[in-house]
């Protein structure tokens, strides 16, 4: 058990890096890939359901400049439209272009097949057991993070 907290952190960055790793991700940044799937998913799962860039700052944990120069960027790439809300144009809302999204969707399916591998080597069972484990893991780091910021 010694040193626990420093195997975790270094096989959770590690695990985090693997993804990002560049062969897979060459097209779009981290940032850009994040908030490309954060979209991408919330439009499959609930078309109707529109996200705002603080929507997205809160998923993502970015700052509002990290947020906007990514959102600019996905712009230019033509992989997002920002859409003004026609009852209050204070708000604007970003859409995700499946159109035009096939530089995210090929690195997504690269992805994916990357996760496919290791599924079949580990098995789905084993697998769906660690799902359970790291989403228990992330629950707790996110309610620590409540609890130190209500403290500060």
């Amino acid at each position: 058990m010694e040193n626990i907290n420093e195997n975790l952190l270094s096989t959770w960055l590690r695990l985090s890096t693997s993804v990002v790793n560049s062969r897979l991700v060459s097209d779009l940044s981290y940032n850009e890939s994040l908030v490309c799937n954060i979209l991408y998913n919330t439009q499959r799962m609930e078309p109707n359901q529109l996200l705002t860039a603080t929507d997205l700052c809160n998923a993502t944990k970015m700052l509002k400049s990290q947020m906007n120069r990514t959102l600019n960027q996905l712009e230019n790439k033509k992989l997002i439209t920002r859409i003004r809300s026609s009852s209050d144009k204070r708000q604007v809302f970003v859409k995700f272009n499946l159109d035009t999204a096939d530089i995210y969707l090929e690195q997504h399916q690269k992805i994916l097949a990357l996760i496919d591998n290791i599924i079949e080597h580990f098995g789905p069972e084993k697998v769906e057991v660690t799902l359970r484990v790291l989403t228990s893991i992330c629950d707790v780091a996110d309610d620590a993070i409540k609890n130190m910021e209500r403290k500060e």
